[in-house]
């Protein structure tokens, strides 16, 4: 979208063409070749802008538009493409071996937030002096968190050891996709259902 912004920016319009000759566009109807001057005064009794929307073709092509309500739009897509292409981070969540149950409910609730978010969370379990020879407590430790979290994550890295840390990765994308594909498939029935209803009044 960065490159049709980019593209929109260095479009000339009106008095800026400079091309004898244009090939017209009006709406969703050609025109044909017709003299600069011409394509001008079209555009002018229309109300609107003349566009040179192909300023490499020969001759360049030009279409009659509203040239501010073009702009907006292409600044609209550009903003919805940025909102849905959220770029997923690796985030990261960590705790004590000896965690009280509070702390971890905690933890738990903001690994929550953060998957809900669409960002992948490593969970790490901290070893302090010789809590490391018992791997066994901070794998029970991961073991809950993930229980906790599996309707909104999938495991993509199980645990394992990362010098003194356990850790995990939990990967929200396609259990979202999956849950939003239940959700279409859920609602086909009710168009479906809608839909007889609207043959048999018919």
């Amino acid at each position: 979208m960065g490159r049709v912004r980019s593209i929109a920016k260095e479009l000339r319009i009106n008095e800026r063409i400079f091309a004898p000759r244009v090939r017209l566009i009006r709406e969703e109807e050609q025109l044909g070749i017709v003299p600069l001057t011409e394509a001008q005064t079209l555009a002018e009794q229309s109300g609107l802008d003349l566009v040179e929307i192909a300023p490499g073709a020969d001759p360049p092509v030009c279409k009659i538009m509203d040239y501010g309500k073009f702009k907006y739009q292409q600044a609209k897509r550009e903003r919805d493409s940025r909102r849905g292409s959220k770029q997923t981070e690796l985030r990261e969540v960590r705790m004590k071996v000896k965690i009280d149950t509070h702390d971890r409910e905690f933890k738990t609730r903001t690994a929550r937030k953060l998957l809900l978010e669409g960002d992948k969370v490593k969970v790490s379990v901290m070893f302090r002096a010789r809590e490391i020879t018992h791997p066994e407590v901070a794998r029970e430790l991961l073991d809950k968190f993930w229980e906790a979290l599996k309707d909104v994550a999938d495991l993509e890295r199980s645990p394992g050891l990362e010098g003194r840390f356990m850790t995990m990765i939990l990967d929200p994308t396609k259990k979202m996709r999956s849950t939003s594909q239940a959700k279409e498939r859920e609602k086909e029935p009710a168009r479906e259902t809608a839909g007889t209803a609207v043959a048999e009044g018919a």
